[in-house]
């Protein structure tokens, strides 16, 4: 049956349709699907994200009419994927081990359909279930996971705890649903985490691009590498967005901020391309605390964020399918002056 959404009126991202998550037959049609996991009962410092989802999906400043025409890939992907909006599932803050299990198992009924989870958060405790769920579905094994963060996430325990936002990425790894080796993090920086599991990370064999990294090289080199690793003895990609892998300047609405990091129009160009390039089976976007948010600037950007993978997936369609494609760089208009 479908909740609505938790924290809010039950509305849908920019009027999409809604749908019910216990009912495939209401996205039978869906390339794509939204899903609300309000959550922040696995944080370590600021809560508020679990309104993540309502922000996302409201801030706008264009009609909520369902329709979001791409200027630099001429595709409409809320239209040509068909995106519904399945409402939050229900996560009770106190209850974290039942709240993980409920969403992990919408997951894998929604991704069981073939259809594209793009699930929007909540704390990052929500890519345990979500990668999982996708899991199920392309193989054990077979989901390799490009991981946008500030933080590795990779702690073993939280204040004692198996789970929390900081350990989810270990969980992934230890149950075998996502290999090690085929585990890519982009933007990472700071003071956490700690020799000790930074040893475990490079024992399983991760690939971790810190910031200093990003820097030197460049984005789109980094990129690079991490599409070949992603790609190689896998059939999918799980693609997981901290917001907080962007500088807190132009992302202050999240819980644990980290100076220092990604601009705004980095991140986006990066998740259109991975969207485009790559076979993306399922994504998340976590750590947006519109509490914490100036004039929901956040809110604005992880929207965005969604849009542009939305509009990657769609561009892709077309392509696969054969269709001439408007590529990224190409003018807008070529007007021709006249004397």
């Amino acid at each position: 049956m479908r909740t609505g959404n938790m924290y809010g009126p039950d509305a849908t991202f920019l009027g999409i349709p809604a749908a019910d998550p216990d009912e495939p037959a209401s996205f039978s049609r869906s390339v794509a699907v939204i899903l609300g996991a309000p959550f922040d009962g696995g944080t370590s410092h600021r809560p508020g994200c679990r309104f993540g989802p309502q922000a996302i999906r409201l801030t706008d400043y264009l009609p909520h009419d369902g329709s979001r025409p791409h200027l630099a890939l001429d595709v409409d992907p809320l239209l040509e994927l068909a995106v519904t909006d399945l409402g939050d599932i229900e996560m009770p803050s106190g209850e974290i081990e039942r709240s993980l299990s409920l969403l992990e198992a919408a997951v894998t009924r929604i991704a069981a359909t073939g259809t594209i989870p793009v699930v929007l958060g909540g704390d990052h405790s929500i890519t345990w279930p979500d990668a999982t769920g996708v899991a199920h579905q392309v193989g054990w094994g077979r989901l390799s996971l490009i991981h946008f963060d500030a933080h590795a996430d990779t702690g073993d325990v939280q204040f004692g705890s198996l789970y929390g936002h900081g350990t989810p990425m270990r969980r992934l790894i230890d149950s075998g649903a996502v290999r090690g080796d085929r585990f890519l993090q982009i933007g990472l920086r700071g003071y956490w985490p700690e020799p000790e599991t930074l040893a475990w990370m490079a024992e399983q064999g991760m690939r971790s691009f810190e910031m200093t990294e990003v820097v030197d090289r460049g984005l789109p080199s980094v990129l690079d590498e991490a599409f070949e690793i992603a790609l190689d003895d896998c059939d999918a990609v799980f693609l997981s967005v901290d917001v907080d892998v962007v500088d807190p300047g132009a992302a202050p609405g999240t819980g644990t901020p980290e100076p220092g990091g990604l601009s705004g129009r980095q991140l986006l160009d990066a998740v259109r391309r991975i969207c485009m390039e790559l076979p993306v089976a399922g994504m998340d976007v976590v750590e947006v605390s519109p509490p914490y948010d100036h004039a929901e600037v956040t809110a604005y950007l992880a929207n965005r964020v969604v849009l542009e993978a939305l509009s990657g997936m769609a561009w892709r369609a077309r392509s696969q399918r054969g269709e001439t494609v408007r590529q990224p760089g190409d003018p807008l208009l070529r007007g021709r002056r006249t004397v």
